[in-house]
């Protein structure tokens, strides 16, 4: 239900939280969704207390970026840029790292640094005009309010432009997850049709696609195989890993998290 909750109604959703936190407190997912729900409720003290406690439960830091966020939000920012600078925040899987890059970018933009906030994204081999990864949307749009900000503004515009071209491109009202897409180098306005995204690189797709059809199959079924060893051989020609892919830190990850909560874990 905080699942559901979470982008139309934060509050609700983190009084559902507090309520499986108070039957399972001591449960990791459950503390995660708590302080989940508490950042994008704007209950920035309340976030970091119980993202911090989901990580010495579970030892995991993807929430790291939300922990630094967290801090910039206490007004800490000089502390959410030393996270974000440290050892374990350098070792984070390419997804996450995006996301602790662009929290590291604002602290710079918050203290008026904005060659330092930029460059914290230039540094990201994922920040291409021709090639989108599902954060890339959120990415570019990130870098092209940096540069209008510095009085770049022809490099703003373009940047915002391909804002829209990756998102059409990725299929983002299909919540197609975990792929990459080329985009052209150039789109003109006045084309109505952008390119969309034909590849999924998904690890089980990608493990099952050497299986030889059943006899009997449908034709859907031949083609979906087919597809699968596509994606493989295009995974392949790129060099990238699928984690680089994977989705960014967001109310569409949060709630799939969340919904995986079950009623027999709630009894329990």
């Amino acid at each position: 239900m905080a699942g559901r909750l979470l982008e139309e109604d934060p509050e609700l959703a983190y009084e559902h939280t507090l309520a499986a936190s108070r039957r399972g407190g001591r449960v990791a997912v459950v503390r995660e969704a708590v302080g989940i729900a508490a950042y994008h409720a704007g209950k920035y003290a309340d976030s970091l207390r119980e993202l911090r406690t989901h990580r010495r439960i579970s030892g995991s830091d993807y929430n790291l970026p939300l922990i630094a966020d967290s801090l910039r939000g206490l007004g800490r920012v000089e502390k959410a840029i030393e996270l974000a600078q440290s050892e374990e925040s350098a070792n984070l899987e390419p997804s996450v790292k995006v996301e602790m890059q662009i929290v590291l970018a604002g602290c710079f933009a918050d203290l008026g640094k904005l060659d330092e906030a930029l460059a914290a994204l230039e540094s990201l081999e994922q920040l291409n005009f021709n090639r989108a990864f599902s954060f890339s949307p959120r990415l570019f749009a990130v870098y092209a309010e940096l540069l209008a900000a510095a009085g770049r503004t022809e490099e703003a515009a373009r940047w915002e432009k391909q804002v829209a071209v990756a998102e059409r491109a990725l299929g983002i009202e299909e919540e197609t997850e975990s792929f990459i897409v080329d985009l052209a180098p150039e789109m003109d306005e006045e084309e109505e049709e952008a390119p969309r995204a034909r590849d999924l690189v998904d690890s089980e797709a990608a493990a099952d696609s050497d299986e030889t059809p059943e006899e009997g199959a449908s034709s859907g079924e031949t083609a979906e195989s087919g597809a699968e060893d596509d994606t493989e051989s295009t995974a392949e020609q790129t060099g990238i890993d699928e984690e680089d892919g994977l989705a960014e830190v967001d109310a569409d990850h949060i709630s799939g998290e969340v919904s995986e909560i079950t009623d027999e874990d709630a009894a329990k």
